[in-house]
């Protein structure tokens, strides 16, 4: 899973405020209060998201339900976990300088996760 894009964390973030599956229509509803975009695009998006294995769907009639398939924790780990792979012989130091550019408050949280 790559790091996903502006406007399909815009999609997770919608998903992961609902309680309930969403339609197609509901999420492109709500992205319209911020900018212009055709609901083919939202579709789209939404379909990528599902083959992705990113968000899971539903039939409803005609129509397809979403929601989130990770809480947003989950997909973090997920990308950060692919991250450091990617980095193959560079691991350790990928790692280390990550781990350096952490604010103190988060080394704080790292070390205690750790021990």
């Amino acid at each position: 899973m790559a790091i996903l894009g502006g406007l399909e964390m815009r999609i997770m973030e919608i998903l992961w405020q609902q309680e309930n599956p969403v339609s197609v229509r509901e999420i492109h509803e709500d992205l319209l209060k911020d900018r212009t975009l055709a609901y083919t695009t939202v579709m789209t998006v939404l379909d990528r998201l599902a083959k992705k294995g990113i968000t899971h769907r539903e039939r409803e009639g005609r129509a397809w339900l979403y929601v989130a398939g990770f809480t947003r924790a989950e997909l973090v780990v997920t990308a950060m976990r692919e991250a450091l792979a990617d980095s193959g012989p560079e691991e350790r130091t990928a790692l280390t300088r990550f781990a350096q550019t952490l604010p103190g408050h988060q080394q704080d949280l790292l070390r205690s996760a750790l021990s």
